[in-house]
């Protein structure tokens, strides 16, 4: 496996990513709605002017959960997919190029690709506040970006394997957007209503909670911002109580796993098919 050739492709994917139109709209739309939320998280105050950096990252949770997943699962459901139908993956994989090799370098400029979209949202707000003396620590500003990044790299590995999954660019981004509306439809209403018609004990609850990725990163998120997860209620209150300090932990290893396996399960996928 080469490094060099698994740089080039990984160049060559970060250029054509960034050079789409949806990169752009969701970045300007990212940027805005960051300024906007944390110009308007003190009016409820009487407060004119731009929040602290803590109180920035907890209006921008939300926020986060609705376009980051929509972003990367879009461009992981069309990476092999487009170019399968385009003809152009059957002309790349007869090059003196590995199957492996094409697929770490399709991942990585992807990934490249989101984090300079994510660092340019969140920079630009991070910079406003500063200047406009923004009060708290960015610590928790700069924990949002992390948790968010991780977020981002767990979607588009489900997009890769929607992707790997499919023959035509169209089909898979339509299960993209199918799997990002259940991913949020599972979100807190989703759980809250499921609880509420099963009667769930609250450690399933919080085990149903813990099965979708856009929970992880919220309750890792909000644990990082307020120390606390009271604000998700019993589940969270649960969830301190039974793993106290290691929740940390279980969050992360939860979220490597849902980078991982979905990732692993598309290059199989990848490797194995013989249709191009």
């Amino acid at each position: 496996m080469s490094r060099q050739i698994i740089w080039t492709l990984a160049q060559k994917e970060l250029r054509d990513a960034l050079h789409n139109r949806w990169f752009l709209l969701y970045t300007i739309a990212f940027i805005g709605l960051s300024l906007a939320l944390s110009y308007m998280s003190l009016a409820g105050a009487g407060i004119a002017g731009f929040a602290g950096f803590g109180r920035t990252a907890a209006s921008l949770i939300n926020l986060v959960l609705l376009i980051i997943p929509l972003m990367a699962l879009t461009v992981g459901a069309q990476s092999l997919a487009h170019e399968q139908e385009q003809g152009t993956l059957a002309y790349l994989l007869a090059q003196p190029v590995t199957r492996v090799e094409v697929f770490i370098g399709k991942y990585l400029g992807l990934a490249l690709s989101l984090l300079a979209s994510l660092g340019l949202g969140f920079g630009i707000a991070g910079v406003v506040l500063a200047l406009s003396n923004g009060a708290g620590s960015p610590m928790a500003y700069i924990s949002l970006v992390w948790q968010t990044f991780l977020l981002s790299l767990t979607m588009l590995s489900v997009g890769f394997l929607v992707s790997a999954l499919t023959k035509r660019a169209g089909v898979a981004i339509g299960i993209g957007l199918f799997l990002w509306l259940t991913f949020v439809f599972l979100g807190d209403l989703g759980l809250m209503g499921t609880a509420i018609t099963m009667r769930l004990p609250v450690e399933q609850l919080l085990w149903l909670s813990l099965l979708n990725p856009l929970q992880v990163f919220k309750m890792a998120a909000i644990l990082d911002i307020n120390a606390t997860l009271d604000l998700l209620g019993p589940a969270g209150i649960y969830a301190m109580q039974e793993y106290g300090a290691q929740l940390r932990g279980v969050f992360l290893m939860l979220t490597a796993l849902w980078i991982l396996a979905p990732a692993l399960a598309a290059y199989m996928r990848f490797r194995l098919r013989g249709d191009f």
